[in-house]
C-alpha cells in the first residue's frame, strides 16, 4: 500500500510528468532508465556453515558479526530489459557522481537518457560538477533530461522494482561480509537478468492515475469538490 502524504498541484504535476516519460514508446535514442539506492547491511559468519550433503540439510550457526554497513545503486532501463548494479562503500555525492558516469558511458549513441530518480539532495548537477569540475560536469549531466518523483511519490519510480528484485534474488538471507564480496554477486546477478532481458510490465500511466485519485487532468484539480476541502492523504491499496 502507498499512501500519498498530500494531492497538491506540485505532486500531480512530477507524478503526470514521470508516468507520461513511461507511456513514450521504446525509443534506443532516448533510453528511459530508473535509478535507485538500498543501503546493505554487511554479516560475517562466526563459525563456518555446513553445506548440505546428501541425506542432510544445510546448517548455519545463528551467531554472526556485524561488518558496518555498504550502498548499492540499482538502475534499469525496463522497456530494454537492461539491468544495472553498482555496489559502493557509500551513499555519498562523488559516489553518485561516478555511477551517472558510468551509466552514460553504456549509451554512447544516446541523444538523452530519460532518468527518472527521487528526491536525494546527492541527485543533483551539483554533485557531477564537485567530483568532475564543473566542464566535465556539466557534460555530463547535460547527457541526462531527469525527471524528479515527487516528495513521498518514490512508488513512481520502477527502480523500487528493480531494489526488491535485487533484495530477493541476490540479497535474500545470505551473509555478504564485504564490499567485496557483494559487488561479486552484484555483478553475477546482473548477468543473469540482462542475459534473460527482464523488463517490467508498467501498467499504472496517466489514466488511472487521474481515476484513482479523481483530479481533472487540465486543472489538475480534484474532480470532485474543491481542492481545499479534499483530504490531505490517500491510499493506493492497489493498481487497476
Amino acid at each position: 500500500m502507498w499512501c500519498v502524504a498530500e494531492l497538491d498541484e506540485e505532486y500531480i504535476e512530477k507524478m503526470e510528468d514521470v508516468l507520461k516519460t513511461y507511456e513514450k514508446p521504446y525509443n534506443p535514442g532516448e533510453p528511459v532508465v530508473c535509478l535507485d539506492e538500498k543501503p546493505v547491511s554487511l554479516h560475517a559468519a562466526v563459525r563456518p556453515p555446513q553445506p548440505a550433503a546428501p541425506g542432510k540439510l544445510a546448517r548455519r550457526d545463528n551467531e554472526y558479526e556485524r561488518r558496518g554497513t555498504a550502498n548499492v545503486f540499482c538502475a534499469v532501463e525496463p522497456q530494454a530489459g537492461k539491468h544495472f548494479t553498482w555496489p559502493t562503500p557509500d551513499r555519498s555525492a562523488a559516489e553518485f557522481a561516478q555511477i551517472i558516469g558510468e551509466l552514460t558511458n553504456h549509451y554512447p549513441s544516446a541523444k538523452t537518457i530519460q532518468l527518472v530518480l527521487d528526491n536525494l539532495n546527492i541527485h543533483c548537477r551539483k554533485s557531477l560538477t564537485d567530483y568532475c569540475g564543473d566542464r566535465g560536469g556539466g557534460f555530463i549531466w547535460n547527457c541526462l533530461t531527469p525527471h524528479y518523483t515527487p516528495k513521498h511519490g518514490s512508488w513512481l519510480n520502477q527502480a523500487e522494482i528493480e531494489i526488491s528484485l535485487f533484495s530477493r534474488q541476490c540479497l535474500g538471507k545470505r551473509r555478504i561480509p564485504d564490499l567485496k564480496t557483494l559487488r561479486r554477486e552484484g555483478r553475477a546477478w546482473n548477468r543473469r537478468l540482462n542475459r534473460a532481458c527482464v523488463k517490467i510490465n508498467w501498467k499504472f500511466g496517466r489514466p488511472e492515475a487521474r481515476k484513482k485519485f479523481g483530479y481533472d487532468k487540465h486543472l489538475f484539480k480534484r474532480s470532485m469538490g474543491l481542492v481545499s476541502s479534499a483530504p490531505s492523504s490517500k491510499c493506493l491499496s492497489s493498481f487497476p
